[in-house]
């Protein structure tokens, strides 16, 4: 059932700067009254406190005697809203100082300002959408690139909700059955039970398992692969990143061990972010400052999701490159034989025959080979574990934490059943699983855990 809201909030929905267009969104009970008082059409006869639910009004906004601006009123009575309250959005010129007179007209008059995210919270309290699906809210607002876009939708059309009520509806069936056996024996038996429950078990278990088997991807999606340059030094590392960014961010020098530090940068490339760290040349040196560089360059290096080596093809292989080669054991990585427009000491067949990892020959400098770059990486995450399709991703914390507590409480139940342990034992596991995956879609949440997720959101959404 709707929780309506005594009050009415007011808020601008569009961003604060010169625009076409400028929107200030009420909800609450009194918005039709807030909007009669202050709202005028052009031939004076249409009043918002009469029109049809769902129409968009041509006139003006009124401080008294005072015309504000000319505007487009649009009304939306609940429970067919966004909020699931009665609605009303002030379609204003998208100046600063539009937006700012029409806001402070409206609050005049009876609204209060919305805080961040009340308007998406409403919804929420209101069930016009579940907690998943309200993050997903924000997601799409923070969205930076395609693929995260798209799974955020995707998200919001209830994608998560739909795979966790199909879990949540198997277990509740058993929490009910196993709990009706025991305060009716004579009636309902659960002889046997523990073998029927187990197979029904494994396969919510492995449902579980199979989203969180995508967390990984799915952080990927919504942050961007982290790629890490790694290289000797002046090898051509930060004239790789300039190229690939497309400015002068890190300082090119001819002296070996300019780059001392991390420098980070993000791209988009084919409809994903790439978070392109570039590091201090790796090494042997006594200079503690660059020593410190190293060392950071191979902890990055260590928890990267891609690693673009790049290889100095002027010079010779030595023991430093061994060490790189070492790090790039079991790790997604692109070899890079930078310089081939001058005299060669290495190739690639030198290289493929120490690695196993795909080479590509680039010119940072003459900008050559960079489109070949992007189409490996392109086919190395998006045609292959990375293509964007239906299934469901799992890109929230939240979420990914959730899921292990419950795919922890199933496994319990698992042992229960193989230890034989008594019927109460199941229940009170299959409880457990069953609350923390409704904590994903906003059942049985505390009102710290849902102020905090919409606290994030910017006021007006």
């Amino acid at each position: 059932m709707p929780i309506l809201a005594s009050e009415t909030i007011a808020a601008v929905a569009t961003a604060m700067t010169a625009s076409g267009i400028g929107i200030i969104r009420m909800s609450g009970p009194k918005s039709r009254e807030i909007a009669g008082k202050i709202y005028r059409s052009k031939n004076g006869k249409n009043k918002i406190e009469e029109v049809k639910s769902h129409t968009i009004n041509y006139g003006f906004i009124y401080d008294g005697d005072e015309e504000i601006d000319e505007v487009l009123v649009m009304v939306m009575d609940g429970p067919r809203s966004y909020t699931g309250e009665d609605t009303i959005e002030i379609d204003c010129h998208g100046g600063v100082l539009a937006m700012k007179k029409v806001l402070e007209t409206v609050i005049k008059y009876g609204a209060r300002p919305a805080e961040p995210g009340e308007f998406t919270k409403r919804a929420f309290l209101n069930g016009r959408i579940d907690l998943s699906q309200a993050e997903a809210v924000i997601d799409i607002i923070n969205a930076k690139n395609e693929y995260a876009l798209k799974s955020s939708l995707h998200q919001l059309k209830g994608s998560v909700q739909k795979v966790i009520c199909e879990i949540r509806e198997n277990i509740i069936y058993h929490i009910a059955y196993i709990e009706s056996a025991l305060d009716d024996p004579e009636h309902i038996s659960v002889d046997g039970y523990g073998e029927t429950l187990g197979k029904d078990i494994k396969i919510q278990k492995e449902k579980v398992e199979n989203l969180l088997s995508t967390v990984k991807e799915g952080k990927m999606m919504k942050e961007g692969i982290k790629t890490v340059i790694v290289g000797k030094p002046n090898a051509g590392k930060s004239s790789l990143m300039n190229v690939l960014v497309g400015e002068e961010r890190a300082i090119v020098t001819d002296i070996a061990g300019t780059t001392r530090d991390i420098l980070e940068e993000t791209i988009v490339l084919h409809g994903i972010s790439l978070r392109m760290i570039d590091t201090a040349g790796i090494r042997d040196t006594e200079d503690k400052v660059e020593q410190i560089g190293v060392g950071r360059a191979k902890e990055y290096a260590k928890d990267a999701d891609l690693i673009l080596y790049v290889v100095d093809s002027s010079r010779p292989l030595d023991e430093n490159d061994e060490e790189i080669m070492e790090i790039l054991e079991d790790k997604k990585a692109i070899v890079l034989l930078n310089k081939t427009d001058l005299e060669q000491k290495v190739t690639e067949e030198m290289l493929k025959e120490k690695l196993s990892h795909p080479v590509v020959s680039i010119s940072a400098k003459e900008e050559q080979g960079i489109d070949v770059l992007e189409q490996e990486i392109k086919n190395m995450f998006f045609e292959g574990e990375l293509s964007f399709n239906d299934e469901v991703y799992i890109t929230n914390m939240r979420h990914k934490t959730a899921l292990e507590e419950a795919l922890d409480s199933l496994k319990m139940v698992e042992n229960s059943i193989e230890m034989q342990m008594p019927e109460d034992f199941f229940s009170i596991d299959l409880m457990n699983a069953y609350e923390s995956l409704g904590s994903i879609i906003g059942e049985a949440v505390g009102e710290d855990l849902v102020n905090e997720i919409f606290s994030k959101f910017c006021t007006g959404k």
